[in-house]
């Protein structure tokens, strides 16, 4: 659970709920084919299913209640951070100090 606060109080948002708005943000992007993870076992980059995106998603709650993104995806990457900075602030609230975007494979 993240919490996010300001001058009305305090919510708490699911990991999850933050992963799926962050994959759903990355993936409505334009040249982006979809999310991706690597495998720890045999190190090969997987595409995820829509439904499991937001296993390469990787939220960190800093101190002073904001946010870092780490997306694993095949994407266009500046398109991507402004998307999911924009639209993660705007369906929770949060201030997104930082979004990394890993870039694992690409498909010509």
């Amino acid at each position: 659970m993240i919490e996010l606060k300001n001058e009305k109080g305090s919510v708490f948002v699911s990991d999850t709920a933050l992963s799926s708005i962050t994959g759903a943000a990355a993936t409505s992007c334009f040249g982006v084919k979809g999310m991706a993870y690597r495998s720890m076992t045999d190190g090969i980059v997987h595409l995820l299913r829509r439904e499991a995106m937001s296993k390469g998603v990787h939220i960190t709650q800093h101190d002073d209640h904001e946010i870092s993104i780490e997306l694993h995806i095949s994407a266009v990457c500046q398109a991507i951070i402004g998307q999911v900075r924009y639209l993660v602030t705007e369906n929770t609230g949060a201030v997104v100090r930082g979004v990394n975007v890993c870039v694992d494979s690409m498909t010509m």
